[in-house]
């Protein structure tokens, strides 16, 4: 009996430290100095979430209002054509190079009609029109047309030469429009010029008509040459909306 007594002790102490091994490690688990600061899988994954950054919104503009252009030779009637130029070498127009119809195109008319002993009158009409489409970093085709009215206006008001140069208002025509009227000495006669600029939705359209007296022929009047441009620039205008329909 004396020698199980013995015994006891010693086995009780050894079957302590199994127990006091696992409460150790239940204590580093518990997040004390034993944590060391460290993040888990969860920890991460919700830090990489929060750091990806929100994409920017696709940049938009607004569309172009016309895709095309009309047959510029065709844009103004050939019953104005002929009243304001009637003795044109070519009733039909003479058509511009372009190397995309789509987007530019021109056409013109000019003729003299000889009076004999009264003198003769020249006539020279012109129609150009430029289309511009939207682009995001350029901006939308009405941006773009009516930053270029501007530029187009100011290179008819800085026309070489040009004498009682007046501009004003064109209604009527387009959504905006400047007309032009000056003199100008060219051949040894006196030209009377009327510019018209204009633009309708994302469309400008340029228009030139001027004429002179030749042969002691009296130059004709400012308000004929303009009413004449006015008259060719509201057709031209109205051919771009009937192209689109």
């Amino acid at each position: 009996m004396q020698r199980s007594a013995s015994r006891l002790p010693r086995i009780l102490a050894c079957a302590a430290v199994p127990v006091m091994l696992v409460v150790a490690g239940c204590s580093s688990d518990s997040g004390g100095s034993g944590d060391s600061g460290k993040t888990g899988p969860q920890d991460k994954a919700s830090a990489s979430a929060s750091a990806t950054p929100t994409p920017s919104p696709t940049p938009t503009v607004a569309p172009a209002r016309f895709a095309k252009l009309p047959e510029v030779c065709k844009a103004i009637s050939a019953k104005t054509t002929a009243s304001l130029v009637p003795k044109a070498k070519s009733k039909k127009g003479t058509a511009a190079a372009s190397s995309d119809l789509a987007s530019r195109g021109g056409c013109s008319w000019n003729g003299l009609d000889d009076n004999g002993v009264d003198g003769s009158q020249y006539r020279w009409l012109d129609v150009s029109f430029y289309r511009y489409a939207s682009d995001v970093s350029l901006g939308s085709g009405e941006e773009r047309a009516t930053e270029n009215l501007a530029k187009e206006l100011a290179k008819v008001q800085e026309t070489p030469g040009a004498k009682k140069l007046k501009t004003t208002t064109a209604s009527g025509i387009g959504e905006e429009a400047k007309a032009v009227a000056y003199k100008l000495r060219k051949t040894d006669e006196d030209f009377v010029y009327a510019s018209v600029v204009a633009r309708t939705g994302n469309v400008l359209v340029l228009l030139s008509y001027n004429g002179a007296g030749y042969a002691g022929a009296d130059a004709p009047s400012e308000k004929k040459i303009m009413d004449g441009a006015v008259k060719a620039a509201k057709e031209a205008v109205a051919a771009v909306a009937a192209a689109n329909k």
